[in-house]
């Protein structure tokens, strides 16, 4: 198979998955992608996985693509706080949970982390649109604080939680407390409880 051949077969699903090329073209020459990688055409996102170069000038393809090189998950933590403007500086490394283990990619795109959660915390994430008709799992705001004070519990004091620099008039804009609470409770931890507790209260919300 040529390139302008594969190109205008999945040039539409964004990132490629070795196995499923191969499912679909069981005499696919998996050397293709190799030289494909070398001469510029894809990116190498993890063992199996690939993207097209000339659609990574898209906003938010990182966001996208971190869903798919590792299911289940969504962005949250940093990444989603950044997304929404509740933290003022952007953020090239990716932020996802999941509850599978805990691991890192690095890429031409850079570094994408999965921090491990509880299967019964993974919820509370929104269907973002994407590109025509493709979505990005993301943290809702409330989730994603959730997270952020769940997987690191050095937010325990008023000074950490205003050194988070939250936007306060995007904080009250986005982030409902009862839906925070509400999703606190899956989490079944008292010390959540409090620290959650302590950024409402920090913020004014």
């Amino acid at each position: 198979m040529i390139y302008q051949d594969f190109r205008n077969e999945f040039i539409d699903q964004v990132y490629i998955a070795s196995n499923q090329v191969y499912a679909w073209y069981p005499d696919f020459d998996k050397n293709n992608l190799r030289r494909w990688v070398n001469k510029k055409y894809l990116v190498k996102l993890r063992n199996g996985f690939y993207a097209f170069r000339e659609l990574l000038d898209i906003p938010n393809i990182n966001l996208y693509l971190a869903n798919r090189i590792y299911k289940p998950s969504y962005v949250s933590l940093h990444s989603a706080l950044s997304f929404y403007g509740l933290i003022p500086e952007a953020v090239a490394h990716i932020t996802s949970v999941s509850p599978m283990k805990t691991t890192v990619f690095g890429n031409d795109l850079g570094s994408f982390s999965f921090q491990k959660i509880k299967s019964k915390v993974f919820t509370g994430f929104v269907h973002l649109p994407f590109l025509r008709d493709k979505e990005i799992l993301a943290a809702s705001p409330e989730k994603a604080l959730l997270d952020l004070l769940y997987l690191f519990p050095f937010y325990n004091t008023e000074k950490e939680m205003y050194d988070l620099r939250l936007d306060a008039d995007i904080l009250n804009e986005t982030v409902d407390s009862d839906r925070m609470n509400k999703l606190l409770e899956g989490y079944e931890s008292k010390a959540l409880d409090r620290r959650s507790d302590m950024l409402l209260k920090c913020y004014k919300l």
